[in-house]
């Protein structure tokens, strides 16, 4: 066992920390600092600089975009003849906010997550805790281990043994439809709002908010618009307890 490893394991003030890591994802963390960080919600973070907390805002940003991108990448192999509709939307069920969420109850994060207990009132703002940490997690590992390690991590260690593609495949979740009926039901105004759409010669970004009521209930942005109102529309779902995830 390299000394390092053997230090971190037995000899470190965090050790017990280090070990139930190792347990979850099945190897040892060079940096804790940075997975700390992971399952550290805004709500507990402290302000570092004007503005900013040490939360796990900013690694749930950049664990999105590496999912993301590895995601793309299985599917685009799995599916060589399926068109870029399919490949987004099969990307949406499997980085849904619902699938992380049930991937970190999964894997124990709910032990990890630090956040104020006052929050346990507040199924809503509770909702998206565990698929947040699961983004911030990814983000960790990406800038402790590198991209190669990540996409082996994330496909060998998570996706092959706790994501069944061929059932998400077949099972619908449109979310938008969802909260089109749930508002007609309750009587509710919904509008999907677009908030920024960048389109030049290299790139295409829609944004897209939902409005119930006037009230922003979530945020979507994609390179495809439709996938963006869904993105969005889930957000608000969750936001709005129309589903139980």
């Amino acid at each position: 066992m390299p000394l390092k490893r053997f230090y971190s394991l037995y000899l470190s003030s965090d050790k017990v920390y280090i070990r139930k890591l190792k347990n979850i994802l099945g190897f040892v963390p060079s940096n804790i600092r940075i997975y700390k960080m992971a399952f550290r919600h805004k709500s507990v973070a402290k302000q570092i600089k004007t503005g900013v907390k040490n939360s796990n805002e900013r690694l749930e940003f950049l664990g999105d975009a590496v999912l993301g991108s590895v995601v793309a990448e299985l599917l685009f192999k799995m599916y060589p003849y399926k068109d870029e509709g399919f490949l987004t939307e099969m990307r949406s069920k499997i980085v849904s906010r619902a699938n992380l969420n049930q991937l970190s109850r999964k894997l124990g994060f709910n032990d990890l997550i630090e956040y104020d207990a006052r929050m346990i009132g507040y199924q809503n703002k509770q909702g998206s805790l565990l698929g947040d940490a699961f983004e911030a997690l990814v983000g960790a590992v990406y800038l402790d281990k590198g991209y190669a390690f990540t996409r082996e991590f994330l496909l060998t260690r998570i996706i092959k043994p706790h994501v069944d593609i061929h059932t998400l495949e077949i099972t619908e979740t449109n979310f938008k439809s969802r909260l089109i009926e749930w508002c007609q039901h309750a009587g509710k105004e919904v509008e999907f709002v677009m908030i920024t759409n960048v389109d030049d010669e290299f790139s295409k970004m829609f944004s897209v908010k939902v409005l119930v009521n006037g009230e922003e209930c979530g945020v979507g942005r994609d390179f495809n618009k439709k996938s963006a109102e869904k993105l969005a529309a889930e957000k608000a779902c969750e936001y709005l307890k129309v589903l139980e995830f």
